[in-house]
């Protein structure tokens, strides 16, 4: 399992890594989603999807808080990620946060996860474990 560390960004609300799983970028941002911090996450999530990672898996147990504009770049990157063939799957959401996602409607579009590691293990569309390399054939 490839656990590199792709990158991060901080301020003194939002701390933002990213790490390779596999076939999947996982994204985990921890502290407060908001207008003053979306750019944040924005950046690191528009660098995996120009990186090729069609598949995002955002770890959301160490978001605290997640306003509209926190919620508008996470459609954002799923639209950009189902067009080209992905999708974002959301994990280990607080109830505060999920309260967000229930009042909007956003739940209804959105793979979402109890734990990260159940976001990891789901199939991707051909098959393959998406939190790990598919295998070679040639193998």
């Amino acid at each position: 399992m490839d656990r590199g560390t792709v990158g991060s960004a901080q301020s003194g609300r939002l701390l933002v890594e990213v790490r390779e799983e596999g076939a999947s970028a996982v994204v985990t941002p921890a502290g407060e989603l908001d207008h003053h911090t979306a750019d944040l996450l924005r950046e690191p999530i528009e660098d995996c999807l120009d990186r090729g990672f069609a598949r995002l898996v955002v770890d959301c147990s160490q978001l605290e808080f997640c306003d509209s504009t926190g919620l508008n770049v996470l459609l954002g990157a799923r639209l950009k990620a189902e067009a080209a063939g992905g999708g974002v799957h959301l994990a280990g959401m607080l109830p505060v946060v999920s309260r967000v996602f229930e009042i909007t409607g956003a739940e209804a579009v959105f793979t979402l996860h109890d734990t990260l590691e159940e976001a990891l293990s789901e199939p991707g569309p051909d098959g393959s474990e998406a939190g790990k390399p598919e295998a070679d054939p040639g193998d």
